[in-house]
């Protein structure tokens, strides 16, 4: 249980020093894709390549917001939870990187731990067209495929482009 609970911490102390790195100034480069393409650009493009959409009016500012579906996948403890403490920490990076990858290719865009000792261990935003594609890249996590971790993918509708606050 303590190399369980060094763990979690080394994962939280990583996710802290990134989000504490200097970012780079992106305004213009912001700026410049808000403007490239127009709310009729963006919600064609999404339809074309299969993404479920639909525009929602904020009733403040009258402006029209485009609602896209993503997928949560929870990550739930599963069924083989031996492993030896190398062995884990083997499995963890193998994971990590595959979140990285997820990141890198586009298919994800928010993923972290849960800080509780609960059955469910963590969550991953998939930005995909279908179920099926986030449950089956889901299902390539090292983690997954050693029986550590089980998915539990569901559909989550978030407007397309804002931030975390």
């Amino acid at each position: 249980m303590e190399s369980l609970n060094k763990f979690f911490l080394f994962v939280m102390i990583v996710c802290v020093l990134n989000s504490c790195k200097e970012q780079p100034d992106t305004s213009s480069v912001i700026t410049e894709i808000e403007f490239s393409e127009t709310h009729k650009e963006i919600k064609d493009r999404l339809t074309k390549e299969g993404y479920q959409i639909f525009d929602y009016v904020d009733e403040k500012t009258g402006d029209s917001i485009i609602m896209q579906q993503y997928f949560i996948a929870f990550l739930k403890a599963g069924p083989n939870r031996s492993q030896s403490e190398e062995e884990a920490e083997v499995l963890q990076k193998a994971h990590l990187n595959h979140l990285q990858r997820m990141y890198d290719q586009g298919y994800a865009d928010i993923s972290g731990p849960f800080g509780d000792d609960g059955d469910i261990k963590g969550i991953t935003i998939y930005s995909t067209p279908t179920l099926k594609i986030a449950d089956s890249l889901a299902n390539l996590d090292p983690m997954v495929k050693a029986g550590r971790l089980i998915i539990e993918v569901h559909p989550w509708w978030a407007a397309k482009g804002f931030s975390l606050r």
